[in-house]
């Protein structure tokens, strides 16, 4: 059974596409949020170790935090959060703070 990808491509300052893979999405105090990392096709070699088709190197997955607001009806926009609030979500999503979250919206996704 294929997994669907939840991708979204930002363009930075010079024009180019980034193109990012939604980890998933979790609140605090009242805001969505989403983790991403960097998305690179299965045949594409893994930027930290240089195999092709590496799954789970720890070097590869660095994880951004966004702040999720939806603009109109079925359109949201990712804002990046500051350094510290950050920071401060990644040692809670590392200390498992989330996992009932992460946990509900897997049993959600279950036939």
């Amino acid at each position: 059974m294929d997994e669907e990808l939840d991708l979204v491509v930002f363009e930075d300052d010079q024009g180019n596409q980034i193109t990012m893979e939604v980890i998933d999405y979790f609140f605090y105090e009242g805001n969505e949020y989403a983790m991403l990392t960097d998305y690179q096709e299965d045949d594409d070699t893994c930027d930290a170790c240089e195999k092709a088709d590496c799954e789970g190197c720890p070097e590869q997955e660095e994880i951004v935090i966004m702040r999720v607001v939806p603009v109109g009806d079925d359109e949201e926009e990712f804002v990046p959060v500051d350094e510290e609030l950050a920071s401060r979500l990644i040692e809670m999503i590392e200390s498992g703070a989330f996992d009932d979250d992460f946990e509900e919206e897997d049993d959600d996704e279950q036939p």
